[in-house]
């Protein structure tokens, strides 16, 4: 099959597999040329397939030499449409992984669910005994409990109706958007998705079945971003689900006193999730122009190599005043807030293209999927139906 791209508002529904092979190959080849202290050697990652948690997997198994298990919720090609980008991207690290020898295999399924945490903790046990690092990088949009109740996220304010300049990604057209508050049912159901619930259950579950490592590592993601999009996200629904993961880890380290759990606020990039939150992508398109010009701008795969060469893996780990580890650092610097400040009371409809870098934001989500790539030839046909070979079994 010839795969192009169709996009269709912040979603792409199809996705290429030699574009996403090149895309985890660039990550992998970063992470080679980098060097990393001594590190984890077993490692589970939930949510392991795109975005933040591929690029930790990236860095655990070719910057640590870690055994690594991903968990992911993907789908593969029906011969007549393509698989999703995390399914190829997964299919891509096993096999630079293989050759290099390094051990990783994939379970596909819910990561919600009692069944994918049992069928992870078998795994562990047979192949790897215990894991000393957990990454949990889940970016769902509901969640389905044990008792049966599917609780469904929601991207609004917690107060009032916020209104702001918003970019529309079909047209690349700047106009006002507003998002409305959000219900109670609508919140709670925001943090039982995206807060720490499930990670607590996750590490009770490798805790008590005995796969978890004395002194292993936890470490989930955050973000928290300027002030401009507090309303939507850090005062917002998801923003309150973040605050709960954030006491969730205090939890994990309180209740496990041989894990160490923590919360990395990361950067603000293009991801699936981020894409779909209103305002956010023009806020993420001024940023980037403005971090790139002064050199500071980082993927997915920088800031993970980051967190983990010079924060997480060190014998001292640099905290906030909550305990938490800032890789939102560069972003949050005055120098850039306060450039990012005068773009935004500037930009419209007919200067957004060169007061910011909304080239370089399409660039990075076409990636995501596999498209956009130099140096794949998109007019050739090639074979969608691309298989896994861990999850064989």
């Amino acid at each position: 099959m010839i795969v192009e791209p169709k996009v269709r508002e912040f979603i792409c529904t199809t996705a290429h597999p030699v574009g996403c092979q090149e895309n985890v190959n660039r990550q992998i080849s970063y992470i080679k040329s980098k060097s990393f202290p001594e590190g984890p050697k077993k490692a589970l990652i939930i949510g392991a397939s795109t975005g933040y948690g591929l690029a930790s997997r990236i860095c655990a198994a070719f910057g640590c030499h870690a055994a690594t298990i991903g968990i992911m919720f993907e789908k593969p090609s029906n011969g007549k449409r393509t698989a999703t980008p995390g399914w190829y991207n997964t299919a891509a690290f096993e096999k630079a992984a293989a050759a290099d020898g390094l051990y990783a295999k994939s379970i596909n399924g819910d990561a919600f669910s009692l069944d994918v945490k049992e069928k992870a903790i078998d795994l562990i046990r047979r192949d790897l005994g215990q894991v000393d690092l957990v990454i949990y990088s889940l970016a769902a949009p509901r969640r389905t409990t044990a008792d049966g109740t599917t609780y469904a996220s929601s991207l609004k304010t917690t107060n009032s109706v916020f209104t702001e300049k918003s970019l529309d990604l079909k047209n690349n057209e700047i106009s006002q958007k507003s998002v409305q508050p959000c219900t109670p049912e609508e919140l709670e159901g925001t943090i039982k998705v995206m807060g720490g619930e499930d990670w607590m259950d996750w590490i009770r579950a490798l805790s008590s079945a005995g796969v978890l490592a004395k002194d292993a590592i936890t470490i989930s993601y955050s973000y928290i971003g300027p002030e401009l999009t507090y309303p939507i996200y850090f005062d917002g629904t998801i923003g309150q689900a973040k605050r709960h993961l954030t006491k969730t880890a205090k939890e994990i380290s309180d209740t496990f006193p041989d894990v160490k759990a923590y919360i990395s606020v990361n950067k603000a990039l293009v991801t699936q999730a981020s894409s779909a939150i209103p305002i956010v992508p023009l806020y993420f398109a001024i940023l980037y122009k403005v971090m790139k010009e002064q050199g500071t701008h980082e993927g997915c795969i920088e800031q993970i190599a980051r967190l983990f060469c010079d924060k997480l893996l060190r014998d001292e780990i640099p905290f906030d005043s909550e305990g938490r580890i800032r890789m939102d650092d560069y972003e949050l610097q005055e120098s850039v807030q306060t450039k990012v400040m005068e773009i935004w009371e500037q930009i419209s409809s007919e200067n957004v293209t060169t007061l910011s870098d909304i080239d370089g934001y399409w660039e990075d989500f076409y990636h995501m999927f596999g498209f956009h790539f130099d140096n794949v030839d998109y007019t050739q046909d090639v074979d969608i139906e691309i298989s896994i070979p861990s999850l064989a079994e």
